[in-house]
């Protein structure tokens, strides 16, 4: 069955001296000051759309990997991933690191490398994404 979430954003001014706030509003769980500071310099207590994909791709490509370790048969103890996604003012997004680390028994490392491609792979944000470059680095701890 498809789902459907919504965000909305309302802006006010140029981009350059303007701000907004965008709220989760399929969830209801917060609205969230951004600004074109927040966005191409320092964050100051205000989000951009770089790091709201960052929170996406990040659950997103954990949710996914837990997932195909499961159907393999060897289910994490626990999945951490961080997102960093580069902007480049008159450039865009430019890349995105994931990095996660995650305990696994019963893996190996060559085997964990192999279950992280493949949800990077496969994430669907991953794959909305497709058009940026994707690196990953990835952890086994023991």
């Amino acid at each position: 069955m498809a789902t459907t979430r919504t965000a909305t954003t309302q802006w006010k001014g140029a981009l350059l001296d303007g701000s907004g706030t965008v709220s989760l509003d399929t969830s209801g769980v917060g609205t969230f000051d951004v600004s074109w500071a927040s966005r191409a310099e320092q964050a100051n207590g205000k989000t951009s759309p770089e790091e709201l994909i960052a929170a996406a791709h990040s659950s997103c490509f954990s949710m996914a990997l837990s997932h195909g370790l499961a159907q393999a048969g060897t289910p994490p103890q626990s999945v951490e991933t961080k997102a960093d996604v580069t902007f480049q003012p008159g450039e865009g997004i430019t890349g995105i690191v994931l990095s996660v680390r995650a305990q696994v028994d019963g893996l190996s490392a060559e085997d964990f490398q192999q279950a992280a491609e493949t949800a990077k792979a496969n994430c669907p944000v991953s794959k909305a994404l497709t058009g940026t470059t994707i690196t990953l680095n990835a952890e086994l701890l023991s």
